[in-house]
Protein backbone atom coordinates (compact mmCIF):
# COMPACT_ATOMS: atom_id res chain seq x y z
CA UNK A 1 0.00 0.00 0.00
CA UNK A 2 1.32 3.53 -0.79
CA UNK A 3 1.78 5.70 1.60
CA UNK A 4 -0.62 8.20 -0.12
CA UNK A 5 -3.42 5.47 -0.02
CA UNK A 6 -2.94 4.98 3.81
CA UNK A 7 -5.11 6.24 6.37
CA UNK A 8 -3.95 7.74 9.71
CA UNK A 9 -5.05 4.82 11.13
CA UNK A 10 -2.99 2.75 9.26
CA UNK A 11 0.01 4.65 9.76
CA UNK A 12 -0.32 5.03 13.36
CA UNK A 13 -0.73 1.10 13.57
CA UNK A 14 2.33 0.76 11.31
CA UNK A 15 4.44 3.10 13.21
CA UNK A 16 4.72 6.11 11.14
CA UNK A 17 3.93 9.58 11.72
CA UNK A 18 0.59 10.01 12.17
CA UNK A 19 -2.26 13.05 12.25
CA UNK A 20 -3.67 12.60 15.66
CA UNK A 21 -5.86 15.07 15.09
CA UNK A 22 -8.17 13.29 11.68
CA UNK A 23 -11.47 12.92 12.68
CA UNK A 24 -11.52 9.14 12.64
CA UNK A 25 -9.02 8.79 15.31
CA UNK A 26 -10.63 11.49 17.60
CA UNK A 27 -13.71 9.47 17.11
CA UNK A 28 -12.53 6.19 18.42
CA UNK A 29 -10.43 8.25 21.56
CA UNK A 30 -13.82 9.57 22.01
CA UNK A 31 -15.50 6.10 21.81
CA UNK A 32 -12.97 5.03 23.93
CA UNK A 33 -13.29 7.84 26.46
CA UNK A 34 -17.08 6.90 26.63
CA UNK A 35 -16.56 3.49 27.74
CA UNK A 36 -13.57 3.91 30.30
CA UNK A 37 -15.93 6.48 31.80
CA UNK A 38 -18.76 4.68 32.06
CA UNK A 39 -16.42 1.27 33.53
CA UNK A 40 -14.71 3.39 36.33
CA UNK A 41 -18.63 4.80 37.44
CA UNK A 42 -19.28 0.98 37.96
CA UNK A 43 -19.21 -0.29 41.74
CA UNK A 44 -17.86 -4.01 42.17
CA UNK A 45 -21.11 -5.29 42.22
CA UNK A 46 -22.09 -4.79 38.41
CA UNK A 47 -19.78 -7.65 37.22
CA UNK A 48 -21.81 -8.27 34.17
CA UNK A 49 -21.46 -4.66 33.35
CA UNK A 50 -18.20 -4.40 33.52
CA UNK A 51 -17.82 -7.30 31.29
CA UNK A 52 -19.31 -5.83 29.13
CA UNK A 53 -18.05 -2.73 28.48
CA UNK A 54 -14.20 -4.07 27.94
CA UNK A 55 -15.45 -6.50 25.83
CA UNK A 56 -16.23 -3.21 23.99
CA UNK A 57 -13.61 -1.45 24.59
CA UNK A 58 -10.35 -3.96 23.81
CA UNK A 59 -9.99 -5.50 20.70
CA UNK A 60 -9.65 -8.48 22.74
CA UNK A 61 -10.11 -9.79 26.19
CA UNK A 62 -9.32 -13.10 27.37
CA UNK A 63 -11.51 -14.54 30.57
CA UNK A 64 -11.50 -13.72 34.05
CA UNK A 65 -10.00 -10.30 33.29
CA UNK A 66 -10.29 -8.28 36.49
CA UNK A 67 -9.28 -4.50 35.83
CA UNK A 68 -9.67 -2.26 39.04
CA UNK A 69 -11.32 0.71 38.53
CA UNK A 70 -9.78 3.52 37.33
CA UNK A 71 -8.35 2.16 33.78
CA UNK A 72 -7.55 4.50 31.43
CA UNK A 73 -6.38 4.09 27.50
CA UNK A 74 -6.69 5.77 24.38
CA UNK A 75 -8.57 4.01 22.24
CA UNK A 76 -8.90 0.41 23.77
CA UNK A 77 -9.07 -1.28 20.40
CA UNK A 78 -5.46 -1.95 20.19
CA UNK A 79 -5.55 -4.05 23.44
CA UNK A 80 -5.49 -7.96 23.30
CA UNK A 81 -5.26 -10.09 26.43
CA UNK A 82 -4.97 -13.31 27.51
CA UNK A 83 -6.85 -15.24 30.54
CA UNK A 84 -6.66 -13.97 34.05
CA UNK A 85 -5.68 -10.68 33.11
CA UNK A 86 -5.68 -8.23 36.59
CA UNK A 87 -4.81 -4.63 36.18
CA UNK A 88 -4.50 -3.01 39.29
CA UNK A 89 -5.97 0.45 40.50
CA UNK A 90 -4.95 3.61 38.26
CA UNK A 91 -3.38 1.81 35.19
CA UNK A 92 -3.13 3.77 31.61
CA UNK A 93 -2.36 1.99 28.19
CA UNK A 94 -1.74 4.45 25.66
CA UNK A 95 -2.39 1.54 23.12
CA UNK A 96 -1.47 3.95 19.44
CA UNK A 97 -0.09 0.60 18.40
CA UNK A 98 -1.10 -3.12 19.48
CA UNK A 99 -0.12 -3.84 22.92
CA UNK A 100 -0.60 -7.77 23.67
CA UNK A 101 -0.94 -8.80 27.33
CA UNK A 102 -0.37 -12.77 27.87
CA UNK A 103 -2.15 -15.15 30.13
CA UNK A 104 -1.72 -14.81 34.43
CA UNK A 105 -0.51 -11.26 34.05
CA UNK A 106 -0.64 -9.04 37.30
CA UNK A 107 -0.12 -5.21 37.18
CA UNK A 108 0.64 -3.44 39.93
CA UNK A 109 -1.09 0.22 40.80
CA UNK A 110 -0.25 3.12 38.40
CA UNK A 111 1.19 0.89 36.13
CA UNK A 112 1.56 2.59 32.52
CA UNK A 113 2.23 1.59 29.87
CA UNK A 114 3.11 3.50 26.43
CA UNK A 115 3.16 3.12 22.67
CA UNK A 116 2.51 6.56 22.14
CA UNK A 117 5.44 9.33 21.86
CA UNK A 118 6.45 12.55 19.97
CA UNK A 119 8.53 13.13 17.55
CA UNK A 120 11.90 14.92 19.01
CA UNK A 121 12.02 17.11 15.64
CA UNK A 122 10.56 20.35 16.86
CA UNK A 123 9.54 21.43 12.79
CA UNK A 124 7.59 17.64 12.83
CA UNK A 125 5.81 18.24 16.13
CA UNK A 126 4.57 21.79 14.84
CA UNK A 127 2.77 19.74 12.21
CA UNK A 128 0.63 18.17 14.48
CA UNK A 129 2.30 14.83 13.42
CA UNK A 130 2.82 11.56 16.61
CA UNK A 131 4.56 8.55 16.43
CA UNK A 132 3.87 5.19 17.95
CA UNK A 133 5.52 1.57 18.18
CA UNK A 134 4.29 -1.72 19.57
Amino acid sequence: MSELSKTEKQKMLAGELYFAADPELVGLRKNAARLTRLYNATTEEEGDLRSRLLQELFGTLGEKATIEPPFRCDYGLNIHSGDRLYLNYNCIVLDCCEVRIGNDVLLGPNVQLYTAYHPTDPQIRLMGLELAAP
